[in-house]
Formats: C-alpha cells, structure tokens, sequence
C-alpha cells in the first residue's frame, strides 16, 4: 500500500500525530478548502468535531476518503445522505468519555439534591440560612441511552445507592426497550438524557414528555441540544411541573449571552464540557493512531458506526 494521505479537519489546538511520521502524508484543511480536498485524501480526521463542514462538503464530485473518523461521540454533525449511502467507514470516539460524563452527571445529581447552586449564592449573598438537602441514596433514576455512556452514568448512579432503569432503542438483558419509556418516566426521581441525535429521537423530551414526570423529579441532559424541545423545559421549570434540569449541550453552541435559558430558576447550565478532562485531547489522538494502525494494516476497525442508525450498535443488542 502506497503512503495514504490523511486530510485533518483543522482545529486549534491542533492534534498531535507525530507518530504518523512517514507512514502517513498528513494535510489541513478548514471549512473554506475541505470541499476541494476531498478527492485526494483516503482518510479524514474530522478533527474539528463541533464542525459540519464535512456534511456541505461531502456531496460533489470526485472519489472520497474511504476511512472517516470523528473524535467525537455523537455522528450528527458529520453524517449526510450521501456519506450515509457511500462504502466510506465512519468510526467514532466510542470509549473516551463514557466515565467523565458519568462522573460529571453524578456531580449535578448531588448538586441538585444537596442544593449547592444555592448554597453558593447566599455565600455570595453573606447568608446563613439552613436548608434540607434530598436523600441520593434510593432515588430512582432512568437514563435514556444504552450505549457505553449511558452504561456508565447506570453504573456510577447505582454506585451512589440509587436504582437505575436504563432505556435504549431496542430491549436486551439490563436494557428496557423504548416501549418502556413512557412507563418508567412516571416513577423517575432523576432523568437523565444521553441518547444520539436522530431523526427518531430529535425532539423526543417536550411537553408531552415532561408531563409524564413527578413534580419533584429533575432532568439532566447530556446527549445532544435538539432531544429537547428547549421553550417546553423551560416552561415545564418555570411552572414547577418538574423540580429542575442541568443541560450541557445546546441546540445552538456556543449559547448566546441574549439567551433566557442563563436566568431560569432551577436550570443548571454548563458549556458542553461533561466529558472534557485534563488531557482529553491526548487521549483522543492516541486513539486515533490506534485505529490509523489497524487501518493501513488492513484489520477490522473498531468504533464502526451504522450510518443508517447514526451511532454505533451495542454488541448485545
């Protein structure tokens, strides 16, 4: 096999691919000049995850990469028709976050239930006023998504004592099927979103939905911006048809300083940073090289993502 020349989505800081050296041509491209470099490359690092330049620049003339990987968990700003219908392999960044956004996930739980977004503020304020927090332990919790991350965040909120019901597409042992959903959301204390963003499950947390939940029940989502019809949240938190939410992904990033969601009482909000720990970046390169290696050597690659699903099939299910 002659060198194959590896296109790279640019993005700052760029990735460390120093043991690519001589086994690889590496070029850069930007959203301006992805379209027109295409042809030449036989695989694209879409380094720039966050981009969806690649779903403009796909459809068009000439032959493609016929590897794409994209460090990243979620596929949605990547996959287009064409690409989808194409023999190019999409492969993700399956692994890397999974026990950072569960852990991030257990951190909003015990912030919600011991009240320290507000024990911060009277601090700011110079108040000593005396509140009961909520008992963890014995909550009953449903994540929504069972790939590896929302087996992780299962796990880690079953390490703080609560019974956790996790949901996924289709029912397998541990699993419940989405037909369970609605039923489990009604007994939920904690809801925890961690789903991909497709066509079947954009949108899927709206009024109708959130309706199904105790007043006292909270929701946290993780997954992606559009599973949640955002003006239904903030209706449902303004009204006390629910008790709170966190969010750390966004239907539009960065969030805009105009936006209302910055002032909503009991709305928790972060910038997309549940599975970004030191290092992260590192990590995500050192797996990539893991899988340039299995690639040139022409082994079945890990991480392969069923494009018409739009993330990667759990091996049981």
């Amino acid at each position: 096999m002659t060198v194959p020349i590896l296109l790279v989505l640019e993005a700052d800081p760029p990735p460390r691919l120093g043991a690519l050296a001589g086994r690889a041509v590496v070029r850069y491209a930007d959203e301006r000049t992805l379209a027109a470099a295409l042809p030449d490359a036989d695989a694209l690092l879409v380094w720039d995850f966050t981009s969806e330049a690649v779903r403009r620049a796909w459809p068009g003339p000439g032959p493609r990469p016929r590897w794409v990987h994209t460090p990243s968990a979620g596929v949605d700003r990547l996959l287009c028709p064409e690409l989808a219908g194409s023999d190019t392999v999409v492969t993700n960044a399956r692994g890397i976050f999974d026990q950072p956004i569960a852990e991030y996930v257990a951190a909003l739980v015990l912030a919600m239930a011991k009240d320290l977004p507000g024990t911060l503020e009277l601090q700011r304020q110079r108040r000593w006023r005396h509140r009961e927090g909520l008992p963890v332990a014995g909550g009953r919790a449903v994540v929504v998504g069972a790939g590896p991350i929302g087996l992780a965040i299962g796990r880690t909120l079953r390490a703080l004592g609560m019974t956790v019901a996790v949901a996924g597409r289709t029912a397998r042992p541990g699993v419940h099927g989405a037909e369970d959903l609605d039923r489990l959301l009604g007994r939920a204390d904690w809801v925890v979103c961690a789903a991909p963003l497709t066509e079947a499950t954009r949108g899927m947390f709206g009024a109708r939905r959130f309706a199904l939940l105790q007043p006292s029940a909270r929701f946290i989502n993780v997954g992606r911006g559009a599973l949640v019809v955002g003006d239904e949240l903030v209706a449902a938190v303004l009204e006390r048809r629910i008790a709170g939410a966190a969010l750390d992904v966004f239907e539009h990033e960065p969030l805009g300083p105009d936006s209302r969601l910055w002032d909503v009482p009991g709305l928790i909000v972060s910038p997309h940073m549940s599975g970004d720990t030191v290092g992260w970046r590192d990590r995500l390169g050192e797996q990539f090289v893991e899988l340039f290696d299995l690639w040139v050597a022409g082994k079945p690659l890990p991480n392969v993502v069923d494009k018409n699903r739009g993330y990667v099939p759990s091996h049981d299910s």
